[in-house]
């Protein structure tokens, strides 16, 4: 869990535990009279236990403070949107996620995407999205939109053309030659790329595999200086804490001073393409 998810929790649990302070209730006389282990109020307090909305709803009748529910439950539900596992995410199928993720890029200028071992979505062919949707699909076990899913994806990519917004685009070489699909999907797949490069709103670099990372990387999209989206294998998570972001944007501004581009990205993108063909 995050820095930000944690403190969120806390700082639900202090509300808490200032309802039930102004009601002069013991942690253990209020788990008596709510009918709970006593261990259960300190841990929510604490931030150790996220606590249900019938909790909040128990916890707030029995402090006699129900007018603070909407709110509390409201704080919640951020929290919990804040991580969402896929199987949940994904619950309507892929063309639900893609439109959100469209959702947001409309909502922004600056969009950043750092993808260290699949060619990121905004430039993938349509045979390439099939190959990665359909495994999606069967390792989530989601509902089979496979068809939807790619022709939202595709239609996404429309944004690159249109509004004012900026795109700054990173990925690993990695991503070259990692097999989707087979060779001849890559093959149309790294000419896409090639293509892709002379877009007037993206900038484009790719991080060699001889780079030294700071760290261990997932990928991550930010979107302006307010939010980034970091994807897990089972969930998604959202970060909209300012010095969380600031993180992600030194590590990015930090991967673009060790990425190429123009020519020697299309160096890169050739030697791969070479050894699909």
């Amino acid at each position: 869990m995050t820095n930000s998810l944690q403190q969120a929790r806390e700082a639900l649990g202090e509300r808490l535990r200032g309802l039930r302070q102004s009601a002069g209730l013991s942690g253990s006389e209020l788990a008596r009279r709510a009918g709970w282990h006593q261990t259960r109020v300190p841990k929510i307090e604490y931030g150790k236990t996220k606590p249900s909305i019938i909790d909040i709803q128990v916890w707030c009748t029995l402090t006699g403070a129900e007018s603070e529910i909407p709110n509390l439950v409201a704080t919640l539900r951020n929290i919990e949107a804040a991580y969402r596992e896929w199987r949940r995410t994904l619950s309507g199928g892929t063309k639900q996620k893609q439109h959100e993720i469209l959702r947001l890029m409309q909502q922004s200028k600056v969009i950043r995407v750092y993808q260290p071992s699949l060619i990121p979505g905004l430039l993938q062919t349509a045979e390439y999205a099939s190959t990665v949707l359909r495994r999606s699909i069967k390792f989530h076990g989601i509902p089979d939109d496979l068809d939807e899913g790619v022709s939202r994806r595709i239609e996404r990519q429309q944004i690159l053309y249109r509004g004012d917004r900026r795109f700054h685009i990173l990925m690993g070489e990695q991503a070259l030659y990692n097999d989707v699909g087979g060779n001849s999907v890559m093959i149309g797949q790294l000419d896409r790329l090639l293509a892709a490069m002379g877009l007037p709103r993206v900038a484009f670099g790719i991080v060699p595999m001889s780079t030294e990372l700071p760290m261990q990387l997932t990928n991550f999209v930010m979107f302006d200086e307010r939010r980034v989206t970091v994807e897990s294998i089972s969930a998604e998570l959202t970060i909209t804490q300012p010095r969380e972001i600031k993180l992600y944007h030194r590590t990015f501004d930090h991967l673009v001073g060790q990425s190429v581009s123009g020519d020697g990205a299309r160096a890169l993108i050739r030697t791969a393409l070479d050894k699909h063909r």
